[in-house]
């Protein structure tokens, strides 16, 4: 008797998981996205004193950005779009904002966090401290 049940509410499920597949229009992507690997980076500007984080799909557009403005560029690596996106919701909760295009206000607290977020900051404005530790073992 059990069985008679078990399998009518397969069945049932059966049918209404075909109906539901014909409802949801192809138009629909439900398939997850597969972000691309590009090159997240931070630049920096002497003038306005700041750093701008951002992401670029490949190396041509990064290198035109830096030529086409006044920017150093400090650090640079492989990443996703979603990793910049996931930054800046990370500073945001550390009420660090941006204020245009990604740009924020310079200051030690933000290269420190940064840094301590895997974001690529290079050597030239934060030197990571490097703690050694020594073991002295005690004879008798």
């Amino acid at each position: 008797m059990k069985f008679l049940k078990t399998s009518k509410n397969k069945m049932a499920l059966q049918k209404i998981n075909k109906e539901c597949r014909k409802l949801i229009s192809s138009s629909f992507n439900l398939a997850p996205q597969k972000s691309k690997f590009g090159i997240v980076y931070t630049l920096y500007s002497d003038r306005f004193n700041s750093i701008e984080v951002g992401y670029a799909e490949n190396d041509k557009i990064l290198q035109t950005k830096v030529s086409q403005s006044d920017l150093i560029l400090l650090d640079k690596k492989i990443g996703r779009a979603k990793d910049l996106d996931l930054l800046i919701k990370t500073l945001n909760e550390f009420n660090i904002y941006f204020s245009r295009k990604l740009t924020f206000k310079y200051s030690d607290i933000l290269i420190k966090h940064l840094s301590t977020l895997g974001w690529p900051v290079g050597r030239s404005l934060y030197k990571q401290r490097k703690i050694n530790k020594k073991l002295s073992f005690a004879q008798i």
